[in-house]
C-alpha cells in the first residue's frame, strides 16, 4: 500500500469575493461595536441592516462550494468533502471558544451579573462543547442571554453553516439546475413570509435553542446559500470595471441604511431586507465573481481581507461581550466611548492576524498533509 494526494486540482481563486467577504466581516465588528449604544432599541441602530452580513455570507459560502466541489464528486466521496470543509473551518471554531473562555471573567458586570459567581468547571465544559458546534442546552446557561454558544455568540452561524455542508452533500448536490431552482424559489418564500410577514420584521436571530429560533435560523440560512449554490452553476456573472470598489460600496450601502419603517410599519423593513438578500446579494457576487484585478494594490487589499475575514468574525465578540458590557452598566455615550470601540475594532483584527498566521494557516496545513490523503494499491 501506497499513500498518495486525491487527485483534485485547484481552481480559479475569486480574490474579489474574499475582499468582500472582509469587508462585511469589519462591517460586522464595527455594528456590533455601535450595538451597545442603542439603547436596547434596533431602530436607533446605526448601520442598522449589519447583521445581513451573516445571510451575505451564506450565499457567497453557498457559491464558493458549489464552484469548488460541483464537478468533482466522481473524485471525492462525501467523507473527503467533510474532511475539507472540517479543515477549513474548525481550527477557527476552536480558537473563538478558547478566546470566548479567556475573556469571560473580564465581562463581569451587571448586563452579565451570572459570570462573577460562575463555577470555573461550567465554562470549561461549554467550552468544550463549543469546540463541537453542538448547540449548548439551556441546564448549561453561563451567560443569560440564551445563546447556543455563550462564549462566541457568533459560532451560531457556523453551527448553521455545517448543517447546509451536509444537505448539500446528502441532497442538493443530486438536484438538476430546475429542481434547485423550485426549492430555491421555495426558500425565498419563506424567507419573505417572516421578514414581511412575521413577528419582527426582520431577520434578525437564530443563535438560541429554541423551536422559534432555530426557525428562523433556518430560514436565513435556506435560501442564500442554495441561491449561492444555484448562481454558481449557472455562471451568470456581470463582468464590470472596478466590480471589487462597486460591490464594497453596494455592502456598505445595504448595511447602513436606516431602519425603514416603525413599529406599526414592520413590514416595509421586512421587504426591505427579502428584496437585499434576495436580489442584491446574488447580484453584488455576481459582480465580484465576474470582475478581474489587475492592479497589484487591490490584489493586495482583497487577499489581505480575505484572509482576516473568517478569523476576524469567529474572535471579534468576546471582545464586544466586553465592551457591551462597559458601555451599559456606565451609560457611555458614542462620543464618549468612541475611542476604546476603535481600541476593540483594531483589537479584534489584531488577534485575528495573529490567529491566522501562528495558528490557523499552520494548523490547517498539517491537517491537510495528514488527512488529506487516501490509501491505494
Amino acid at each position: 500500500m501506497s499513500s498518495s494526494s486525491i487527485d483534485i486540482k485547484p481552481k480559479k481563486h475569486y480574490e474579489i469575493l474574499d475582499g468582500l467577504r472582509g469587508v462585511a466581516a469589519i462591517l460586522v465588528v464595527i455594528f456590533h461595536i455601535l450595538e451597545a449604544h442603542n439603547g436596547g432599541s434596533r431602530f436607533a441602530q446605526i448601520i442598522n441592516h449589519g447583521y445581513l452580513a451573516v445571510d451575505f455570507f451564506f450565499l457567497l459560502s453557498g457559491f464558493v462550494v458549489a464552484y469548488a466541489y460541483d464537478d468533482r464528486w466522481t473524485k471525492m466521496s462525501q467523507w473527503e468533502f467533510y474532511k475539507r470543509r472540517l479543515i477549513r473551518l474548525q481550527p477557527m471554531v476552536i480558537m473563538g471558544m478558547i478566546i470566548g473562555a479567556i475573556f469571560y471573567y473580564f465581562q463581569a458586570s451587571n448586563l452579565f451579573p451570572m459570570i462573577a459567581g460562575m463555577e470555573v468547571w461550567k465554562v470549561i465544559v461549554t467550552m468544550v462543547i463549543g469546540f463541537t458546534l453542538l448547540p449548548i442546552p439551556p441546564s448549561l446557561e453561563i451567560r443569560g442571554w440564551g445563546e447556543m454558544h455563550p462564549l462566541n455568540g457568533p459560532a451560531w452561524s457556523l453551527f448553521f453553516e455545517y448543517i447546509a455542508n451536509i444537505l448539500y452533500a446528502l441532497v442538493f448536490r443530486k438536484f438538476s439546475n430546475k429542481v434547485l431552482g423550485i426549492f430555491v424559489f421555495i426558500f425565498a418564500a419563506m424567507l419573505v413570509n417572516y421578514t414581511v410577514f412575521g413577528p419582527n420584521g426582520d431577520v434578525i436571530g437564530g443563535w438560541s435553542l429554541n423551536l422559534q429560533q432555530m426557525n428562523v435560523g433556518f430560514t436565513r440560512l435556506l435560501y442564500p446559500f442554495f441561491a449561492g449554490v444555484l448562481l454558481s452553476r449557472l455562471g451568470k456573472l456581470i463582468h464590470l470595471k472596478g466590480a471589487f470598489w462597486i460591490c464594497s460600496i453596494l455592502i456598505v450601502m445595504i448595511f447602513s441604511i436606516p431602519r425603514i419603517g416603525d413599529e406599526n410599519t414592520l413590514w416595509m423593513n421586512g421587504l426591505y431586507e427579502s428584496f437585499a438578500i434576495i436580489l442584491l446579494f446574488p447580484l453584488i457576487v455576481a459582480i465580484g465573481a465576474g470582475g478581474e484585478i489587475k492592479n497589484a494594490l487591490s490584489i493586495k487589499i482583497c487577499k489581505a481581507l480575505g484572509d482576516i475575514s473568517y478569523p476576524i468574525y469567529i474572535i471579534h465578540y468576546p471582545l464586544i461581550y466586553w465592551y457591551t458590557a462597559w458601555v451599559i452598566d456606565n451609560k457611555v455615550a458614542i462620543k464618549d466611548g468612541y475611542m476604546i470601540g476603535i481600541g476593540v475594532l483594531v483589537s479584534s483584527i489584531v488577534i485575528a492576524i495573529l490567529c491566522l498566521k501562528f495558528y490557523d494557516e499552520p494548523v490547517r496545513n498539517w491537517l491537510q498533509n495528514k488527512f488529506q490523503k487516501r490509501r491505494v494499491s
